[in-house]
């Protein structure tokens, strides 16, 4: 029984870029009609995690993002690379 559909990994370069990435998701599909399950790491803003049910967001801190490798637990999965968004 899968966990979810799909895993959403990003990060950002310090904990305002990730809060805002995270609350930029958040804000967007809730336009779409998708609210959040739950939302975990917002205190410490170097690791977001949020909950759709069919989609999982992990947002995370680049050192944290290298440290712990997310993508190597999933390594069987098919991967789509999205590009960079240029900051505004």
């Amino acid at each position: 029984m899968p966990l979810t559909d799909v895993f959403l990994l990003a990060s950002g370069r310090n904990e305002r870029q990730v809060a805002s990435i995270a609350d930029e998701i958040e804000f967007k599909l809730h336009e779409a009609g998708i609210k959040y399950l739950r939302r975990e790491g917002k205190e410490n803003g170097r690791w977001i995690l949020l909950d759709f049910g069919d989609v999982i967001c992990h947002i995370m801190h680049e050192e944290d993002r290298m440290y712990y490798s997310l993508e190597r637990l999933w390594k069987d999965c098919p991967v789509v690379k999205l590009d960079a968004v240029p900051a505004a």
